[in-house]
């Protein structure tokens, strides 16, 4: 499997002032390509073929545009092929229905980065204290590194991207093979081996096994943002100190976007390395956020991303990441199936065709269990008892003596609950 693992770069003065020349160079040879582009017929051929006609152009460029002459072949031949790239990623989204338009030329702050491919590139785990190395970049020199992790101690690394983040701060990313961890034969999976996890708002996880992650507050750094931002919008556009309060506002989107980063990885490390399979709900964030209530929240705690580092670290890990469809997993219960509404703020399940009663999220969580363990054919029991669902009538006695009726019986057993549900009739 691909990795991407990126390090913090710890350049002097000159060795930045030389990375913003390249990373601008590259720009520029960027947007004369994507021009020549478009003045090549499409009856020369095909993309690829168009743009390999580009890329053969570059010594000719050289000869009158002498300052490419300082930037490593490589990198130039990178990016005159990004042109193909970003038109085949084009026609995908076109073809699932999006409405794209064409590439545009690419302004000094919306070109942040340049790779290096292949070859230009040494890096050197040893000089320095520990934590720190250097890399070799041609046409630039020998650059600080800190090495928070000894990942690429032993890794080919296929290509390095220097990319500038809007705070200023340089990073270099590392295109890596890791191989990929085999994972178990689903038959050999128990019911102990899984989890469930519901996905909410109010606790931001909930699993089946009754472990509640709260939410991360970021209320502090919210409030620093405005007044950030606030400040940022008395500034003249374009001013020195503009262009202060701006790095200054970057910081603190940084700040959060780490720290929600770092807590989604830890969380989705921690169940894929103690449990062989992770079930998730499937939800529709498009469509929640479009919501009238709450859509801030929502965005916040990122599910979406969520999902994507789930799978990522279920794939180092050896894990099974499934998702599930998220339809009626609170309304339904857990122990017998019955449909049972309840108003967003009613925190309890409690079901009046068989007397289940549990936290409304450890319910949900349950439900996504057992569709995950279906869904990926673990097979937990050969004798499901027989439960009735959609209760149509009770008996109007107290919750000790309800006598339910049921439109209908179905072999719905939860193989995933700890204990015994409290009896109808007692």
């Amino acid at each position: 499997m691909e990795y991407s693992p990126h390090f913090r770069l710890l350049p002097t003065e000159k060795q930045r002032e030389d990375r913003d020349w390249t990373r601008n160079t590259v720009r520029q040879v960027y947007n004369h390509g994507l021009y020549r582009f478009n003045q090549i017929p499409e009856s020369e051929g095909t993309v690829k073929q168009r743009v390999r006609q580009l890329r053969n152009e570059l010594p000719e460029l050289k000869t009158w545009w002498t300052d490419l002459q300082d930037v490593y072949s490589k990198v130039l031949q990178t990016h005159i092929e990004r042109i193909a790239r970003n038109i085949t990623n084009l026609g995908k989204l076109k073809a699932k229905g999006y409405n794209v338009g064409s590439l545009n030329w690419k302004k000094p702050r919306e070109f942040r980065s340049f790779t290096y491919n292949q070859s230009g590139f040494k890096l050197d785990h040893k000089s320095g204290p520990n934590g720190r190395g250097l890399l070799y970049l041609s046409k630039i020199g020998w650059i600080p590194i800190r090495l928070h992790r000894d990942i690429l101690e032993d890794a080919e690394i296929a290509e390095v991207t220097v990319k500038k983040e809007p705070t200023g701060a340089w990073y270099a990313s590392f295109c890596i093979d890791v191989e990929e961890p085999v994972k178990p034969p689903v038959e050999s999976l128990s019911v102990d081996d899984c989890v469930g996890i519901d996905l909410g708002v109010f606790n931001y996880i909930h699993d089946s096994n009754g472990v509640v992650v709260d939410r991360l507050d970021l209320s502090d750094d919210r409030d620093r943002l405005e007044r950030e931002q606030r400040a940022s919008s008395r500034k003249t556009y374009g001013s020195k100190n503009w262009d202060k309060q701006r790095r200054r506002v970057a910081k603190v989107h940084a700040r959060m976007n780490e720290m929600k980063w770092d807590f989604k990885n830890k969380l989705a490390h921690y169940y894929t390395t103690h449990y062989k399979a992770v079930f998730l709900e499937d939800l529709n964030v498009k469509g929640m956020l479009e919501g009238a209530q709450n859509a801030r929240n929502k965005a916040e705690v990122g599910w979406r991303d969520l999902i994507t580092i789930f799978k990522h670290h279920g794939r180092k890990n050896g894990c099974y990441v499934v998702t599930v469809k998220p339809e009626n997993t609170t309304l339904d219960c857990a122990s017998c199936g019955t449909s049972v509404y309840k108003p967003l703020w009613v925190r309890g399940h409690s079901c009046p065709s068989c007397g289940f009663e549990t936290d409304r999220d450890w319910n949900a969580s349950l439900n996504v269990l057992s569709r995950g363990l279906k869904k990926l054919g673990v097979v937990h029991s050969e004798d499901t008892p027989v439960e009735t669902a959609t209760a149509m009538s009770t008996d109007g006695g107290d919750s000790s003596s309800i006598v339910v009726d049921a439109s209908r019986v179905t072999e719905a057993g939860s193989p995933v609950l700890k204990e015994a549900t409290r009896s109808v009739t007692e």
